[in-house]
């Protein structure tokens, strides 16, 4: 295999665009979630400017610490980094040459300044991945430099070293988020009954989750198999010797991909993992598509000898296709599939017992982590030998120097992940990783290089979706108002957003808030307190406020269970103009007043007011072109002002290509 530099580009390029969406989404919700007079000011959590270099990367390693020297305060700096962050992205969306090591270093450090302090808000498993993703940007990137005579090449040997660790993460990204279905003993996994809720109870669902819904059991049973099938079992053909093994591996991986998209808004998370997903590509691959051509088969020097040539294409052809009846034969056999001709349906039952699970785990998590080890030093051994064909001496070193650096920071890297990922999959896997390499990852923690993944864990919603509606009134015994949201379900006539890649942070919170209490979501009387006293930033992210005029004297909040209506017309829950029908569950939220004197002790102990106040920093030039900003942009609609700037550069792409 060759460097592939088409694949890299397009996997920069990917990266690109999905900071882009992250930086602007983000931009748009900065007032309402984080300023001052935000739901979580982010001026409460970040700490005072570090005395030195050592105390900035032990107390708390973000930009925003650093406003101070910039005479700006949290909130402006939070604007500042984003518009940065927009900038740079926008910069290496359209221009390949700016796709190298400084951008996606600045633009890593950008959303781990915001990470550091974005609190509730902003501590999602896809933040998490694209900080880990964007770190390994890095060391794929180029490093674009010139030494005396000589230009650093865009393309090297290691490269595939660098990709391989992508792939690596692709895999435990997929593999681990199967496991923990069924590692976390929900009932819905185990029965394959998840589907039957999962439509409705997710965060946002699209308009096609609502007919996904309607589809017969059966039907769902199997896509639960055939979800199980592709995270769990396919991501072994990520390593397969066999480029169109690697392949089938990808275009299932997309499909499941494409379908998370049609039926829920999951932000930019599935453009991340289809991102992800570009390691299992090469040049050839992306050549042939672009001519409209199958892809060559791969052929080596041995497969081009009479005779053995031959012998080698049929080994292959076995291989694979016995690999192929292994994985239906044992998903047969395993989920117990049956074909009922009466019906007209396919049944599923899961026919291994949590115990053959853990046994099973037992077993293949060693063996991942081994397959895992071997691949990289198969591709770091290729990498060097590669080296060998460069002209020169020189070159010859300075390609053999590259490969030796970035096998050893790929090995690091490397063990370096196994610490969240072995552990978290099977406990006895832990004492595969040594003690040096755990102490390590403990220090290196805060920077998130490497965490662990697991998606969809347990399903939610099972017998009803729990949704908190905010009710206001003038009087405690009537004229009670809803509030609405921008997208989540209240209206039960309202239609389904399609609001992906944007990801709307206070709807999100909402839905998980509905999961407990507002105990355990103290945020949520931040935000009770921000609708009492209708402040204006926040009351941007609510699309329908019924009291315009002045805020409402009290204020409550009730838990109801959303369904979906039916399809079938003979069904009494069918209807032609709601999409849902709702059942009241009980308060959630007691009767508030905005002059409540346990709401006020509990704001003045969070520091919402009643602190000391802080001297707001003078009005600079930077200052005031970021608040001109913010003034002629305000707080766009984030599905909007995400698109917007993405035709923006695929027409400045276009135009590029036309004048160059």
């Amino acid at each position: 295999m060759g460097t592939n530099p088409l694949t890299k580009d397009l996997f920069l390029w990917f990266m690109s665009v999905i900071y882009l969406f992250a930086f602007a989404s983000l931009y748009v919700q900065i007032p309402g979630l984080y300023g001052d007079n935000g739901i979580l000011p982010a001026k409460l959590v970040i700490k005072d400017e570090p005395k030195n270099t050592e105390a900035f990367f032990k107390e708390q390693a973000s930009l925003l610490r650093l406003m101070p020297f910039l005479n700006l305060d949290v909130q402006t700096g939070m604007d500042l980094l984003c518009v940065l962050g927009i900038l740079v992205s926008f910069l290496c969306f359209v221009h390949r040459g700016s796709r190298d090591m400084l951008s996606f270093s600045i633009l890593w450090i950008l959303y781990y300044s915001l990470f550091q302090v974005g609190q509730t808000f902003l501590w999602f498993q896809w933040d998490i991945l694209l900080l880990e993703t964007g770190f390994l940007c890095i060391l794929v990137a180029p490093l674009q430099l010139r030494l005396l005579w000589y230009q650093t090449s865009a393309y090297n040997n290691h490269d595939t070293i660098t990709m391989y660790l992508v792939k690596w993460l692709l895999f435990r990204l997929m593999f681990a988020s199967g496991v923990v279905k069924l590692t976390s003993q929900c009932q819905t996994w185990w029965g394959l009954t998840a589907l039957n809720w999962h439509f409705e109870s997710q965060c946002l669902p699209t308009p096609l989750a609502w007919f996904y819904h309607q589809m017969p059991e059966w039907f769902l049973r199997l896509s639960t198999v055939i979800t199980f099938v592709i995270e769990m079992i396919i991501p072994f053909l990520f390593f397969a010797p066999i480029r169109s093994m690697r392949f089938f591996a990808f275009y299932a991986q997309i499909l499941l991909q494409v379908l998370i998209i049609l039926t829920g808004n999951y932000n930019f998370f599935n453009l991340l993992t289809m991102a992800l997903c570009i390691s299992l590509l090469d040049d050839g691959f992306l050549l042939a598509c672009s001519y409209k051509r199958s892809p060559k088969s791969e052929t080596s020097t041995l497969e081009s000898i009479p005779y053995l040539g031959f012998i080698l294409r049929m080994f292959k052809k076995f291989f694979m296709i016995s690999t192929y009846v292994y994985i239906i034969i044992n998903t047969i056999r395993h989920f117990n599939l049956k074909v009922n001709r009466e019906d007209y349906a396919i049944e599923s039952k899961i026919a291994f017992t949590k115990d053959d699970f853990n046994k099973f785990l037992e077993k293949v998590v060693p063996f991942t982590i081994y397959i895992g080890a071997i691949g990289l030093g198969v591709e770091i051994i290729q990498a060097v030998l590669r080296c060998w064909r460069e002209d020169g001496m020189l070159k010859k070193l300075w390609s053999f120097c590259g490969c030796v650096v970035f096998g050893f920071a790929a090995a690091g890297m490397f063990a370096l992940s196994l610490v969240p990922y072995a552990p978290a999959l099977h406990k006895k896997s832990k004492e595969i990783v040594h003690p040096s390499v755990r102490d390590l990852f403990a220090r290196t923690r805060q920077f998130r290089l490497t965490s662990s993944y697991g998606l969809f864990r347990r399903m939610t919603g099972v017998g009803g979706r729990p949704e908190v509606v905010f009710e206001g009134s003038n009087s405690m015994k009537s004229g009670w108002k809803e509030y609405e949201f921008l997208y989540k379900p209240g209206n039960v006539s309202r239609k389904l957003p399609i609001v992906a890649p944007h990801q709307p942070r206070l709807d999100w919170q909402m839905w998980f808030a509905s999961l407990g209490s507002y105990q355990e979501n103290l945020w949520f009387v931040n935000l009770a307190y921000r609708i009492l006293t209708g402040q204006p930033e926040v009351m941007e992210l609510i699309d329908h406020n019924p009291f315009p005029e002045k805020p409402p004297k009290f204020l409550r909040a009730h838990l109801y269970h959303y369904h979906f209506t039916s399809i079938d017309p003979s069904h009494k829950k069918h209807s032609r103009t709601d999409w849902w029908w709702r059942e009241k569950k009980g308060e959630y939220l007691p009767i508030l007043t905005k002059d409540e004197p346990t709401l006020l002790n509990y704001l003045r102990h969070q520091k919402i007011f009643g602190g000391k106040p802080t001297k707001p920093p003078g009005e600079n030039f930077l200052a005031k072109y970021i608040h001109l900003l913010r003034d002629h942009l305000g707080q766009m609609e984030g599905f909007n002002f995400v698109i917007s700037l993405f035709l923006a550069g695929l027409v400045v792409r276009y135009m590029m290509s036309i004048i160059w």
